[in-house]
């Protein structure tokens, strides 16, 4: 068993994922990507990502590169970056850490191998590796498309030095979190995600954090604040503010590439809603419930 938790650097509080802004030729534009940068930081975030949210699935090896850099570049060790090297094959997963690493990321956030289903072992021994050459903090990534159990979570955590975050965003998150603490105590930290939909609820659990969309960030770190400051009605409160938004958000990851973006847009962050194909843009439904919704809420 390995317990090095304690030496590990303590992540807490709002990692919003940045939404890739992509322009007219569907490249990335990387001035927009360091306008949202610093209108995530400016909101009072602890840290930020790079991951589903941020289309990665859809970039190359050398896009993969430039965004770190240039996020990394624009933070200038203002607040913690978190760069997904999730793969499907353990070399590659490797791979992705390590260059994450020499581009200076401070943590990774990893999902499990899932293409071709292996034994829990092998799934353990995936972190391992990657935990043992690459010797910095990881995020273990439980999510719908590719959940891993909290039980071997919790064998993951015990078995690595690195491994001990554990991002929760398997429906229910807040059942995931209780399981996660019950199993693991002290030994795991545990972050929400899935928009942070549950964010309070899943700190009542015991989680430290949350990673959301990036659209409206400033919600949940003044959330956060009042959680820290012991006001945990008045965080209640808060986050039931953007309830209604997040219900529309979060009906699926595509709908949220489409409508975080044009919310970006129309806060002046980025200029382009453009999302990578495949997708399907929403209905204008949708867009006529977002103007109602982004209209009461005065953004």
């Amino acid at each position: 068993m390995v317990n090095k938790t304690k030496s590990l650097p303590k992540f807490a509080g709002v990692y919003p994922i940045l939404y890739m802004p992509f322009n007219e030729k569907y490249d990335i534009d990387y001035e927009d990507l360091r306008k949202l940068t610093e209108f995530v930081i400016d909101s009072g975030a602890d840290g930020l990502g790079i991951a589903m949210g941020s289309e990665i699935f859809k970039m190359s090896e050398s896009e993969r590169d430039m965004v770190l850099k240039t996020v990394v570049g624009q933070v200038n060790g203002r607040v913690q970056v978190v760069m997904h090297t999730g793969a499907q094959g353990t070399d590659l997963a490797l791979n992705y850490s390590l260059r994450a690493k020499e581009l200076g990321a401070n943590a990774l956030m990893v999902t499990p191998p899932t293409v071709l289903p292996v034994p829990n072992d092998i799934i353990v021994q995936h972190y391992v590796t990657i935990s043992e050459k690459v010797k910095m903090p990881i995020f273990i990534q439980d999510i719908w498309t590719s959940p891993i159990p909290p039980a071997v979570m919790i064998e993951i955590v015990k078995a690595t030095e690195y491994a001990k975050y554990a991002k929760a965003e398997t429906p229910p998150t807040t059942m995931r979190t209780t399981e996660l603490k019950k199993l693991g105590g002290d030994e795991v930290i545990v972050f929400g995600g899935a928009w942070g939909t549950n964010f309070i609820a899943e700190l009542n659990r015991g989680s430290v954090g949350t990673m959301p969309g990036c659209a409206v960030p400033e919600f949940y770190s003044k959330a956060w604040e009042y959680w820290k400051r012991g006001r945990k009605d008045e965080a209640y409160a808060h986050m039931e503010k953007i309830g209604p938004l997040l219900s529309l958000l979060t009906r699926s990851l595509d709908v949220s590439y489409h409508l975080d973006k044009e919310i970006l847009k129309r806060r002046g962050v980025i200029k382009s809603v453009n999302v990578r194909m495949p997708t399907q843009k929403p209905d204008r439904i949708a867009f006529r419930e977002l103007d109602k919704l982004m209209e009461l809420l005065g953004i």
